[in-house]
């Protein structure tokens, strides 16, 4: 798709739709007035009896006779003074996927008036939404059911500085694409994503951004000592893959994202039940976030060092398959009981949290599909965030708020870690239901030394089974935005 910036005034726009904002309570203004007198009315019209209300994301479609523009898109973005700038990538999301799908190919998105005072951020939302509202999951149909038709976007950003929209525009069209990135590999099925296959995905990524890569097999891995990480692994025909990522444009403070690879979890031989074990493709988007944020902060040239380590391998019962009882070791020299094969992501970030420490990581951050508890606790809204560094959790807290992506931060009190005791080992991989996005973490904080760190757990909004008005149901490139956002606040 093509997304450029015009300086036009909106009723000047030629183009197939006009897409203009609404807001809750107030009659159209800035851009939705004047096209409001274009159509003699209409648009005001529509509000007055209520057929708008300008409600978040409610859209209503006029035809526009005799103008440059055929159509009027109204989008509605709810309370104006609860406007966020997140908002904004919903709004052009909508637009790109109602006009879309009704078969308009070109479109021009008009700001809102205050947009003009921060054009960087409200012109780089759109960007990102117009380009992540093209993703559709009909990957593998032939004639595919729905398509967003859309292939040519122009933002009009009124009185908006020109140079600032233009860097907005860079930014918000490279977000779009990582997030997509991200969708498609979690969105491709086990059989054509195996951890070979992501591992050729990432290498392809990081070749077009200008990465380093390494990819390291099951050899590589035993020679350090990573028991843990090859314990999943030991179950599956597919060979393992550890991957690191690097790009290297600080000063020596590097950022550690790491990101659950598990291509496919059938939960080994603690087996899942049947019913949505397909589902468990996603259940490497942890992993497809890092390699697409990865991507986004080598296209946007951030000033800091960040490595990508994404441990990457199925789990599955076979002959050589991991058992409940059976104990292994992890890089940094710690014995772990596995109690439930199906706890398996935790196994392998063990190994990867050590690793990025030896590669001398001052703060990391994981993301992971970890816990069905955490679906329990927070749903489908927000994602946990746990974390052993308080001035870093709000860090990373306040650079994601902007984002739209939720995260919403847990304790990880000392007696979390006394539950993950073995009798016979220093750990063991589960401690049963109560608690488990907590006592998980304090799983992982054995691995992380007393370096500051993260844990997210994106089990509940990595993948929805819902469909919104921007977006399709299936993966959503959580927590592409956050990470980047994380970079570039280290970064400045």
């Amino acid at each position: 798709m093509q997304i450029r910036i015009a300086h036009d005034a909106p009723e000047g726009a030629r183009t197939g739709a006009l897409v203009v904002p609404l807001f809750t309570n107030e009659a159209p203004s800035g851009a939705a007035a004047a096209a409001d007198a274009a159509v003699k009315g209409a648009l005001s019209d529509a509000v007055r009896s209520g057929e708008t209300k300008g409600k978040p994301f409610e859209t209503l479609l006029i035809h526009a006779k005799d103008q440059p523009f055929r159509r009027i898109l109204a989008v509605g973005l709810g309370d104006r003074t609860k406007l966020e700038s997140s908002a904004l990538a919903r709004y052009a999301g909508t637009a790109v996927r109602v006009l879309g799908r009704k078969g308009v190919s070109e479109i021009a998105i008009a700001l809102p008036e205050e947009a003009a005072q921060s054009a960087e951020r409200y012109v780089s939302a759109v960007a990102e939404g117009a380009i992540s509202g093209t993703f559709e999951t009909t990957l593998y149909q032939s004639e595919p059911e729905q398509r967003v038709a859309v292939e040519s976007v122009t933002i009009l950003p009124g009185d908006g500085e020109r140079d600032a929209s233009e860097r907005g525009l860079r930014r918000g069209s490279i977000l779009g694409e990582a997030v997509n990135l991200a969708r498609r590999l979690a969105v491709t099925p086990g059989n054509d994503m195996t951890p070979t296959m992501l591992a050729q995905e990432a290498t392809k990524a990081a070749k077009d951004a200008g990465l380093a890569i390494e990819v390291h097999d099951a050899e590589w891995a035993r020679a350090r000592g990573m028991g843990s990480f090859l314990s999943v692994a030991q179950g599956s025909a597919q060979p393992p893959k550890f991957i690191v990522m690097s790009h290297e444009k600080g000063k020596g403070e590097r950022l550690a994202l790491v990101g659950k690879g598990i291509t496919f979890d059938t939960g080994g031989i603690s087996i899942k039940p049947a019913a949505n074990m397909e589902d468990m493709k996603y259940d490497m988007s942890g992993g497809a976030g890092v390699i697409a944020a990865m991507w986004a902060i080598a296209k946007l040239g951030l000033p800091i060092d960040v490595v990508g380590i994404v441990p990457a391998t199925e789990n599955m019962p076979g002959g050589r398959a991991t058992k409940p009882g059976d104990v292994v070791r992890a890089m940094n020299g710690k014995s772990i009981e596995i109690i439930n094969t199906d706890a398996e992501g935790r196994l392998i970030l063990a190994d990867a949290l050590c690793y990025a420490n030896e590669l001398g990581a001052k703060r990391i951050v994981d993301a992971a599909t970890l816990t069905g508890a955490c679906v329990v606790a927070l749903g489908h809204i927000v994602s946990a965030l746990v974390s052993n560094d308080d001035a870093f959790a709000e860090l990373f807290l306040d650079s994601a708020r902007a984002t739209g992506e939720r995260y919403w931060r847990m304790p990880l009190y000392d007696e979390y870690a006394t539950q993950m005791k073995s009798d016979i080992a220093d750990l063991k991989n589960s401690a049963g239901r109560d608690a488990g996005v907590l006592t998980a973490a304090a799983f992982l904080r054995s691995f992380t030394g007393e370096t500051p760190w993260i844990h997210l757990d994106i089990a509940g909004t990595a993948y929805l089974d819902t469909a919104s008005s921007w977006a399709p149901r299936g993966p959503t490139g959580i927590p592409v935005r956050a990470m980047v956002a994380l970079a570039e606040a280290l970064s400045s």
